[in-house]
This record gives structure tokens, sequence and C-alpha cells, in this order.
């Protein structure tokens, strides 16, 4: 009696779930198990949690696709929108030699900022270490980042 209302109680959360997808949950499920390996078997909840986030994304497309000042969207407007997802990978190796380059950048001006400390001393007196005050600046600026 008491397995009976457990089994009727997920059936209605179910039921209430999939009422509230963005899209028909079969064709979800079919297009991840196009792109998933075949031993994967993939649990209720990742169904349902795709689905939502399927949804997310073409809210968010929608909302730019919204900024534009026309009534008809065009293909070009539609590619510009989509462009964060669908060149992911683009991005993240651009941000990764964006990055790179910064470091050389840092290398470079601890660099300078020795030379500057060793050759450029206006006074013949004895100097606090602005170089260690440099660095140091540089290196809390790094870790806030």
């Amino acid at each position: 009696m008491v397995e009976e209302e457990i089994i009727e109680t997920s059936e209605e959360f179910i039921d209430e779930e999939e009422e509230k997808l963005p899209f028909a949950k079969a064709e979800v499920v079919r297009l991840m198990k196009e792109n998933l390996d075949d031993d994967k078997m993939i649990r209720e909840r990742v169904k349902v949690e795709m689905n939502k986030f399927l949804g997310e994304v073409l809210k968010n497309v929608c909302k730019q696709l919204n900024d534009y000042p026309y009534t008809t969207i065009e293909y070009e407007m539609l590619k510009e929108s989509t462009y964060p997802y669908t060149n992911i990978e683009r991005i993240n190796q651009e941000k990764e030699r964006i990055l790179l380059h910064l470091e050389a950048i840092k290398a470079d001006c601890n660099a300078l900022a020795m030379d500057v400390q060793k050759t450029l001393k206006l006074k013949d007196v004895v100097e606090e270490d602005t170089f260690a005050k440099f660095t140091a600046s540089m290196d809390e600026e790094e870790e806030e980042e």
C-alpha cells in the first residue's frame, strides 16, 4: 500500500515536471542518446535538467535578438546571438592566448623594474627597495584576479 502511494507520488511529480519543460522530453533524450556513447544511461533528473538548460539558452538568445531594433529577425542576427554557444572552444583558446600574453607582459615589467632599480639611481643614498614594493603590488594584483 505504501509502495503504491510512493510510485503514484513520483509519477505525479514526473508528470508535473514534464508539463513545465520547454521542449518535448523524448526529443531531448533522443538527441542526447545520439551524442552519448552507447553504454551511457541517463538519469531522469539529467533529462529534465538538460531540457531546462536548453530552454534557458533559448531565452538568452531571444533576449539578445530583442535588442535589435528591427521587427524581422535575420540569419546574421541569429548567428551573432548564438556565437558564445557555437564558438566556445575558440573563445577559450583566445582567453588562454590573452592570459599567456599578459604573463609575458608581467615578466617584461619585472625585468624593466629590475633594470631601473640597478641602473637609474637618482641619489647616492640608500633607497628604499622600490623594486620589492613594485613586485609586491604586482603580486597583490595577481592574487585579486
